[in-house]
């Protein structure tokens, strides 16, 4: 099983130097990937706003900037997003980030995507959330244009781009690979995404039958689609993040063996990857940089026993 790293922001208390070394240090522990949360603004509580699963005031390092200094750190862990809100961004702007992210980083980028539920965050962003499912699907198809055509000519009802280039190519794409693009999200519409559109699917909370379930679907759409479904990856989060009040979510990072038996229930259920998420190791007592880096490695080796 692979298993990929949430990694922190709350750590941007500790400086650059403590970031560095905990990137390092979820490399030399083995971990496959480190991914990046991605929301750039949050809505402060009113009326008429719906309230969402965090405080508006958390502390949230962009996503690609974020990467971008792993990747100077590191030399072998993956990069990725879990998951970019990519319909509030400019998708040609997108494209041309992770294609630099890949080409400095020395092809190490797997790109996560999904549509986000924040409307107060797409107003500030000047995009319009009620079009976002249609929007997504117009950027993903954008950004792969702009990685592998050599005159980039897309015109769809969101998004235009006529007789344009960019340059350089991500390297994966230079070297005849893609990058792999893997959609979040639990709803019907983001499981037929991924099937007709994505290499993976990336799961928050869906576990058990339930997780089944889903991954049929997947593998159902894939295949309407005329695509391989054996071909496609699936990820889950071994636990829902933390949330404000709400103490179940405080303690599961503690407990190895726990997490360790969660992560063989993902696997028996068809996830080849896991996503272990040190903000909740944080919470759950872990406070420093030294602590986090010990839990991560004890998770880490208690995963491996259990799964491979």
């Amino acid at each position: 099983m692979k298993l990929t790293v949430d990694f922190p922001s709350v750590v941007h208390r500790n400086g650059p130097a403590e970031i560095s070394r905990l990137a390092r240090a979820i490399e030399e522990i083995g971990y496959d990937e480190i991914d990046m949360f991605d929301h750039v603004v949050m809505g402060h509580p009113q009326a008429g706003r719906e309230s969402g699963p965090y405080p508006s005031n958390m502390p949230i390092l962009e996503a690609l900037i974020t990467l971008g200094y792993v990747a100077a750190v590191t030399e072998r862990v993956g990069l990725g997003t879990e998951v970019l809100v990519l319909p509030q961004r400019q998708p040609v702007l997108v494209a041309k980030q992770f294609s630099t992210l890949d080409t400095l980083s020395g092809g190490r980028v797997r790109v996560g995507v999904g549509v986000g539920w924040q409307d107060s965050e797409y107003e500030a962003l000047g995009m319009d959330y009620h079009t976002r499912g249609a929007a997504m699907d117009e950027a993903i198809a954008l950004m792969k244009a702009c990685w592998t055509d050599s005159s980039i000519d897309f015109e769809g009802d969101h998004f235009v781009s006529k007789a344009m280039a960019m340059e350089p190519k991500p390297l994966q794409i230079v070297e005849g690979r893609d990058i792999p693009v893997w959609i979040g999200g639990v709803s019907k519409a983001a499981l037929r995404r991924t099937g007709r559109l994505g290499d993976g699917w990336m799961a928050t909370g869906v576990l058990g039958d339930e997780a089944v379930e889903a991954i049929g679907v997947v593998k159902s759409e894939a295949e309407k689609a005329g695509r391989d479904p054996d071909a496609l990856g699936f990820q889950c989060q071994l636990a829902m993040p933390p949330r404000a009040g709400d103490p179940s979510t405080r303690d599961f990072w503690a407990q190895p063996a726990d997490v360790a038996a969660v992560a063989a229930g993902a696997q028996e259920a068809g996830f080849g990857w896991a996503a272990v998420n040190v903000t909740g190791i944080f919470v759950a007592g872990a406070r420093s940089i030294d602590a986090m880096i010990e839990q991560l490695g004890i998770v880490h080796d208690a995963i491996r026993a259990e799964t491979g």
